[in-house]
């Protein structure tokens, strides 16, 4: 087989980017270890910045999104029994989030590619990059029993963190920069309506929660708990009484309970690993970077990375700019640090933490109190809520 673009992974970055690309006339062929159906029943993120809510327009697959998704002009913060509304709006001269889940975006795209008759090959197994740094590099995969070669000029490894695509870069061409939180999110999905109509990002003496949805009729919530908690420990009613507790009374008054769809705990940590790039071979999303949640960056970060690839990869069979290629790694960075920042600074801010004296805990609540009560400070978060914008490739 024969490609232009080879792209390692079909989650939403491997799709995203793969449709970008055929709408450009740039061939490319994703390769999925899993099958679809495992990779539409992954519960991720909900919240789109307005450069990835532009970028899916750009795809052409925007329409269910238009329809379904909820545009959010602000989020509250709550503390100290205070309740402070971010207007991200008003703070940012209109700019706003969509409320859209990624199995939704990653459905929109997939039907899309099938629509389009785009290459997949879902189920491959031993999926291997090689000869990265030469002209023409090439994956090896098994898929239905048979062995192939995947011949390609530029491989784009969107696989996450587990995935193929990094380990197959010497790892003395790499740096990884690390922090583990000592804490995860319990989450719970339930088809119940949503305990207001934005966001509550709620810092308590007993640990954060944050109340999310992903419809009008479905919830997302979220509780701080120990790494070394189980999920089978966590029955439906104790969750709802330990959100209620961390929530200001008049909220855990509106509260609608019920069933739970789903319920799983994440750790928490900050990772990148510099550079994105080796030879032929781009690292994208989870596959080069991880932030912890709080500060919804996740998903859109890695939208990020796609728009900087997509961008590369038109100039380069448009406009025979292969210049560029080498700036795809400093020109992301620059964006995902400033995101691994406010990822940090929220998780810090609003967290209990196991070694914290009443010293830090006293600044946690003067850092919210100055920035909830300055314009200057909520402006700060609203930007960086909304996403900043993407970095030009120069």
């Amino acid at each position: 087989m024969k490609t232009q673009v080879a792209i390692i992974g079909a989650g939403p970055s491997g799709l995203l980017l793969g449709q970008l690309l055929h709408r450009q006339g740039i061939d490319n062929v994703i390769v999925e270890r899993r099958s679809g159906e495992y990779v539409l029943s992954r519960i991720r993120a909900g919240v789109l910045e307005q450069g990835m809510v532009d970028l899916l327009r750009e795809a052409g697959v925007d329409q269910r999104m238009d329809q379904e998704g909820l545009p959010h002009d602000g989020f509250e913060l709550v503390f100290d029994n205070r309740r402070v509304r971010v207007a991200l709006d008003e703070l940012t001269g209109g700019s706003n989030v969509m409320v859209y889940g990624q199995t939704e975006v990653t459905r929109d795209l997939m039907e899309a590619r099938e629509a389009a008759g785009a290459t997949t090959l879902y189920e491959a197994d031993n999926v291997q990059p090689h000869d990265l740094e030469s002209d023409h590099p090439y994956l090896t995969l098994e898929h239905n029993g048979e062995t192939i070669k995947l011949e390609c000029d530029y491989i784009a490894g969107c696989d996450g963190y587990h995935g193929v695509s990094r380990q197959a870069i010497p790892q003395e061409r790499i740096k990884a920069f690390e922090k583990v939180y000592p804490f995860g999110w319990l989450g719970m999905l339930s088809d119940t309506p949503p305990v207001s109509d934005e966001l509550i990002y709620a810092r308590h003496e007993r640990g954060f929660s944050l109340c999310s949805m992903r419809s009008a009729t479905r919830s997302r919530y979220y509780l701080q708990v120990p790494l070394d908690e189980k999920v089978e420990d966590w029955s439906d009613e104790r969750f709802w009484e330990e959100l209620k507790r961390r929530l200001p009374d008049e909220v855990a008054a509106k509260l609608v309970t019920g069933p739970s769809i789903e319920k799983s705990i994440a750790p928490l940590r900050s990772y990148v690993v510099e550079p994105m790039q080796h030879g032929r071979l781009f690292l994208v999303g989870d596959a080069a970077h991880i932030v912890p949640p709080t500060g919804a960056k996740g998903l859109n970060l890695a939208a990020s990375d796609v728009n900087t690839l997509y961008r590369l990869m038109v100039k380069v069979y448009q406009e025979g700019r292969t210049d560029l290629i080498e700036r795809y790694s400093q020109t992301c960075l620059k964006r995902i640090w400033k995101a691994e920042r406010f990822s940090w600074w929220m998780t810090s801010m609003l967290h209990n933490f196991s070694d914290e004296d009443d010293f830090n805990s006293r600044m946690q609540l003067a850092e919210l109190d100055y920035v909830t009560s300055s314009q200057a400070g909520l402006t700060t978060i609203a930007e960086n809520y909304v996403g900043l914008p993407y970095e030009p490739l120069e």
